[in-house]
């Protein structure tokens, strides 16, 4: 089972100021995945539209973050904050936790490499 929640503008700032994701996202399930990215990406619509899909995620649980930064009120600020303290230029962006701790990042991937982050 995948869960789909969006990250709103006032925890935005909070992850910009900390320069992390806090600890009760992170601990909010056993695999999280934080998507950072635009309402007009394309391959953010993708992954969206799979994530929509239960029967792909029947033999895992998932908990996703995201946020398009691009209807911030901030989208200058926050896409400087992405691009440089994460090294990440391209959208969508995805960062994988297991636990708590990091164990992968991506760009856009396919459903199967999504899952696999978590395996």
């Amino acid at each position: 089972m995948v869960r789909i929640n969006l990250i709103h503008e006032d925890d935005a700032h909070d992850i910009m100021n900390n320069r992390e994701f806090p600890d009760d996202l992170l601990g909010s399930s056993q695999n999280v995945a934080v998507i950072l990215s635009q309402s007009w990406c394309p391959q953010w619509t993708i992954m969206k539209n799979y994530m929509d899909q239960p029967d792909a995620f029947e033999e895992v649980d998932i908990t996703v973050y995201y946020f398009l930064y691009d209807n911030a009120s901030f989208y200058d600020e926050f896409m400087d904050f992405k691009e440089k303290h994460f090294n990440n230029y391209q959208i969508p962006y995805v960062r994988y936790y297991k636990d708590g701790k990091l164990v992968g990042e991506s760009n856009y991937v396919w459903v199967d490499t999504f899952i696999g982050f978590f395996e």
